[in-house]
């Protein structure tokens, strides 16, 4: 419950104009934490905004992905070899990583 509390709150204060008191009420009634730890949490959210969100946007971006090349590439799709595909060369821009698996599912095909 509390990664999302987090992300509700996270988007609320940078995008909803929540102020840090609202913030942090939002955190304490409706997560299992105190207002002293809501109020940490809160503080990490103003210095980095989006920090709870962007590892759950990655996670459906890679999901979507992963969706997709088992689409497409069926009984020749093998898991091992997409997250090796994925992990392979680091972090990097999400719409770099949608291309990068778009060229690795055509390799496939061939």
């Amino acid at each position: 419950m509390l990664r999302t509390v987090r992300l509700v709150a996270d988007t609320g204060l940078n995008t909803q104009g929540w102020s840090r008191a609202q913030t942090i009420d939002y955190m304490v009634k409706n997560a299992d934490i105190s207002a002293s730890d809501a109020a940490a949490e809160v503080e990490r959210f103003m210095a980095l905004p989006g920090q709870s969100l962007a590892p759950r946007v990655g996670e459906v971006k890679i999901r979507l992905l992963r969706d997709k090349a088992k689409a497409e590439l069926g009984e020749r799709f093998d898991p091992r070899e997409f997250h090796h595909e994925i992990l392979k060369d680091g972090s990097m821009p999400l719409e770099i990583l949608d291309s990068k698996i778009e060229r690795w599912i055509a390799s496939k095909k061939i």
